[in-house]
């Protein structure tokens, strides 16, 4: 069984003050494999002091040295991507197929960030005056389980670019994940106090770095409801924030799509990372006079869904994080039949062989009107509800008939077409025919999916503040 019992504060590994123990569970078995100890009010302070210390030198680097640090932390965590990729695995039961995905992007954040500095200006001419961005202070980073690496390593890239120093709050559910990371960091060699790692609960080590007034901003990636408290509490101190938050994202299929293409990458798209995904597009809204070619197509590709142990290859979807979320998402489940969706696959209880585990079985609802809960709330898990429309005006419609505006989809054979539809969807990122990704283009939600923008020029702004001198 392996302890965790050392947090990450001025460079040095030092022993908490808090002494909870939380307890790491194996997903896939519910076997416990790790203890860790939890920090405190006492250790989060420490880890604010370190950074403000730390903060007075870093934010008088000039670009070079900044993106010699972010080569630093590059090679220092591509070193332990494999010790990353098993990790992942057995704490958090991601597939082998997301894991690895997921830790090249881990691995990315660094260059893209490199590659914004390299042309963004932090100082300008305006008629006779100045405007400089400096750096706005210390950085609280908070980050989710479904995925810690890649959310720490984008959140201190950026921070960094700008001369922030940082006090970084993972998941204690991250724990063993957040072990290897912050020996990476250590690795890595910058100046003690620009990287400090506390993993203590959210009310607890969370509400310090909300509250204490030697923090000058909150990057927060998790749940809407966590993010309003973020929000809340840290206009006291008028903290800046970013509140990358839940979703529940559309994925309109127009008449004139490719079905044999755009059907199974919607499905496997809805499943990604065993459906713990804040962008995962799990309402699929598909015309109305292709809703039972789109059943029947569906099903079947839903039938070759793999459901297993998450270190095997050819694994789709994984085990939900705990107990607590698998029980969420079956609660979901109940609820889409209670409504009167129609089950076309999967449903309640575990599938067959995988009872120890948290196992959800790859589910889909059709005949889903956008009313229902199962429509509008995020369930966080493999479950897909099937929308029909009757015009492009009502998909358009129905697409922005909820809560959230993280991502949005949209499939059509003609680009123009989907483009159109796509710039009348509200939504921060929208993608055409399939699924992109590019670390340079802003991320972030409109409406209750968030506030700010993360990734790239836009994301590295989020750091600094505007100040002008006038002659």
């Amino acid at each position: 069984m392996k302890k965790v019992n050392k947090i990450y504060i001025n460079g040095e590994f030092v022993t908490p003050n808090g002494t909870e123990i939380f307890n790491l569970i194996n997903p896939a078995n519910n076997i416990k494999i790790g203890e860790v100890t939890l920090a405190d009010e006492i250790d989060t302070r420490k880890a604010i002091a370190a950074a403000k210390q730390a903060f007075k030198t870093l934010s008088k680097t000039t670009v070079s040295e900044r993106i010699q640090y972010l080569e630093q932390l590059k090679n220092a965590v591509l070193k332990r991507e494999q010790d990353l990729t098993n990790i992942m695995i057995e704490e958090y039961g991601g597939t082998h197929q997301f894991v690895t995905l997921s830790n090249k992007h881990t691995v990315s954040w660094f260059d893209s960030m490199k590659e914004v500095l390299q042309n963004f200006e932090f100082e300008k001419n305006i008629n006779s005056s100045i405007v400089i961005l400096q750096p706005v202070g210390v950085v609280g980073i908070i980050t989710p389980w479904n995925a810690s690496n890649s959310s720490i390593c984008s959140k201190v890239a950026a921070a960094i670019s700008a001369g922030c120093t940082v006090v970084i709050k993972p998941s204690e559910m991250s724990s063993l994940q957040t072990q290897v990371l912050m020996e990476a960091f250590h690795e890595a060699g910058l100046p003690n106090g620009v990287i400090n790692f506390v993993t203590g609960l959210g009310n607890v080590v969370g509400t310090e770095l909300t509250n204490n007034p030697d923090v000058a901003k909150i990057s927060f990636t998790g749940s809407t409801a966590v993010g309003k408290l973020i929000a809340k509490n840290a206009v006291e101190t008028m903290k800046r924030v970013t509140l990358e938050l839940g979703g529940k994202s559309p994925n309109v299929i127009l008449d004139d799509a490719d079905l044999e293409k755009a059907i199974p990458t919607a499905i496997y798209g809805a499943f990604m990372n065993s459906g713990q995904a804040c962008i995962a597009p799990t309402r699929l809204l598909v015309p109305e006079h292709k809703l039972e070619e789109v059943n029947a197509m569906a099903k079947s590709i839903a039938e070759k869904i793999v459901v297993g142990l998450p270190g095997n290859e050819d694994t789709n979807i994984g085990p939900m994080v705990s107990v607590k979320q698998f029980e969420r998402v079956q609660s979901y489940i109940k609820l889409g039949l209670e409504e009167g969706a129609t089950l076309l696959i999967g449903g309640e209880g575990k599938p067959k062989g995988l009872e120890a585990g948290n196992f959800v079985k790859a589910t889909i609802f059709t005949n889903v009107k956008n009313n229902m809960r199962i429509a509008q709330e995020e369930i966080f898990g493999p479950v897909i509800s099937i929308i029909s429309y009757k015009t492009e005006e009502e998909a358009i419609e129905i697409a922005n008939d909820t809560p959230y505006g993280l991502a949005a989809y949209v499939s059509s054979g003609d680009y123009d077409r989907a483009l159109s539809v796509a710039s009348q969807i509200d939504a921060g990122r929208i993608c055409i025919n399939g699924f992109s990704h590019d670390p340079m283009v802003p991320f972030g939600g409109f409406k209750q999916s968030g506030i700010g923008r993360e990734y790239g020029a836009y994301g590295l702004q989020a750091y600094l503040e505007p100040k002008a001198i006038l002659k």
